[in-house]
């Protein structure tokens, strides 16, 4: 596999000059990932499917490629080299759980050319992508690999329990010895898709010590920015309808209560922002980076659509041509986004070395601001710079009444007081006439006395209802006190008093009945107390 033919391959986003890494050539490194994944695998197939177990996860299985080939192996053209598999089986069962065919995997490791992509982060380890945008292969330390081995079981528990995780998705742990050195290997899952242009492209801890791109960093043509970039670039945060803001926050939860439940610090949020407003024409989007068109990641839950949208059947299809498995969202100034996303390194143990970090940087810095901190404040922080500085929901559109509405109201207050106003007039010339004519017929009345009845001297009025409302006037501005009592023979009667009481230029009546002792050695038959 020659150098300018994988030059060609890797676009702008590949390097100009064959890498080194441990004394061994690119070319050659990548050249002995495609032979030996495709003899284990192709060597897997031949192995009855049965159920995972405890000593499963701890199989290695190794076998030597020599350049001159033997019985079992093909003849290269590279370097001799020994190629280790860990945990073949259970490394099958996780590729099964996410629908990957043995053929697909081999067709998209071992046909295709790997594509060597410029390190994104400060690990100085190697990344080769498939052509198809399915899979990512990464140069892995010692302790790394040791740490995901451990880490199986309960990688294992829970991808059982929920497939759909922003966590990563390991497919397969190799080893390549060759000149005296082991060069370890993992197979992931490929969060951001060269087919679409990622114009923004962050690394999020929720710490803010040291947390800003370098001057190197942003002097490339798609730099990698931090968590103080972020907040300077968009510092109103990213926007999400009701629902996908909170399935997004649930996986997060979730995902960190497991990486906390392993004890792993130091993780990040690898997100890519695509602005669709920004789209060209002929950008990539449209076609693939080697002018094929894109039909987005087939592999089951591996977009960040997919890994939140809850529970679902294996079959749905979720991605789509228009989001190419991306999230909608918007900005502040309603700019609509592609947000792809994903947790990444996550094979950070908060062992004796990192408190030891800790421990130094807090001593010099403000010990909650640096990225190394106990799993469990970490996991904290970073939940909560998510969800607040970095996630939004969109509020709502509130109901705003009309201006037809809002003036009806007052309208409507209007005219009752019209109504009012001219009962109230009547009311109170009824009142005038009572008053005159009472005063006058007062002497003529016999046995009987009777407030306000001159016109119909017969009647004999009749007890208000306890029940009467209160009527409203506009008489004077003073309060009015009538209590008017009626006396017959040697029973009790029922009197009626009536109050009327005048505040802010209205009058309220209110009627009420009680019982009176009625005083029989009065010759009088009635009496009128009026109190001013």
């Amino acid at each position: 596999m020659s150098t300018t033919s994988e030059n060609r391959m890797e676009g702008p986003r590949t390097t100009s000059r064959e890498k080194t890494y441990k004394k061994t050539t690119s070319s050659a490194l990548k050249g002995a990932i495609q032979l030996g994944i495709g003899y284990t695998v192709g060597n897997l197939t031949s192995k009855p499917d049965r159920d995972v177990l405890m000593q499963d996860f701890y199989v290695v299985e190794s076998v030597f490629l020599p350049s001159e080939g033997s019985n079992l192996t093909p003849a290269h053209h590279y370097p001799d080299f020994r190629f280790k598999t860990y945990a073949p089986l259970a490394f099958r069962y996780f590729r099964d759980l996410f629908g990957i065919k043995p053929d697909d995997y081999l067709y998209s490791l071992v046909n295709e050319p790997l594509i060597e992509l410029v390190n994104p982060g400060a690990s100085g380890s190697l990344f080769y992508l498939t052509s198809d945008d399915e899979f990512i292969i990464k140069t892995v330390q010692h302790k790394e690999a040791k740490f995901l081995q451990r880490l199986l079981p309960g990688y294992y528990m829970n991808l059982n329990q929920n497939p759909r995780t922003l966590l990563p998705k390991f497919y397969g742990l190799y080893c390549i010895q060759t000149g005296g050195f082991n060069i370890r290997l993992v197979v992931m899952n490929n969060v951001l898709p060269r087919s679409v242009k990622m114009h923004y492209k962050y690394d999020l801890k929720g710490s803010t010590y040291k947390r800003r791109a370098s001057r190197k960093e942003r002097e490339k043509a798609r730099p990698t920015y931090k968590d103080l970039d972020f907040q300077d670039m968009h510092e109103e945060g990213l926007y999400f309808d009701t629902e996908t803001y909170n399935n997004l926050m649930k996986t997060l939860q979730r995902d960190c209560r497991v990486l906390e439940s392993f004890k792993i610090m130091d993780y990040s949020l690898l997100l890519g922002v695509h602005v669709l407003d920004h789209r060209e024409v002929g950008e990539p989007g449209q076609t693939g980076g080697d002018g094929r068109r894109s039909v987005g990641q087939r592999v089951l839950y591996s977009t960040a659509l997919e890994s939140i949208q809850g529970d679902g059947k294996a079959a749905e299809v979720v991605t789509t041509d228009d989001t190419m498995g991306g999230i909608p969202a918007k900005t502040h100034k309603d700019e609509k986004l592609l947000i792809f996303l994903g947790i990444i390194d996550i094979l950070q143990s908060y062992r004796f070395i990192k408190k030891l970090e800790h421990s130094w940087k807090a001593l010099v810095y403000d010990g909650d601001s640096v990225s190394v901190h106990r799993p469990g404040f970490y996991a904290s922080r970073f939940l909560k710079f998510m969800s607040v500085r970095v996630f939004r929901k969109n509020q709502p559109i509130r109901f705003s009444p009309s201006k037809r509405t809002r003036t009806s109201i007052p309208a409507l207050k209007s005219s009752s007081q019209e109504i009012l106003s001219s009962q109230a007039d009547e009311r109170r010339e009824d009142e005038r006439r009572d008053r005159l004519g009472g005063a006058r017929s007062l002497a003529s009345l016999d046995g009987q006395a009777v407030f306000g009845s001159f016109r119909r001297p017969d009647l004999v009025p009749a007890n208000p209802s306890f029940y009467d409302a209160s009527s409203m006037g506009t008489i004077s501005t003073s309060s009015i006190y009538v209590n008017v009592e009626s006396q017959t023979g040697e029973r009790d009667d029922v009197a009626s008093s009536s109050t009327f009481t005048l505040e802010d230029s209205a009058i309220c009546l209110t009627s009420e009945q009680s019982t009176v002792d009625v005083d029989i050695d009065r010759d009088d038959g009635s009496v009128l107390d009026v109190y001013l």
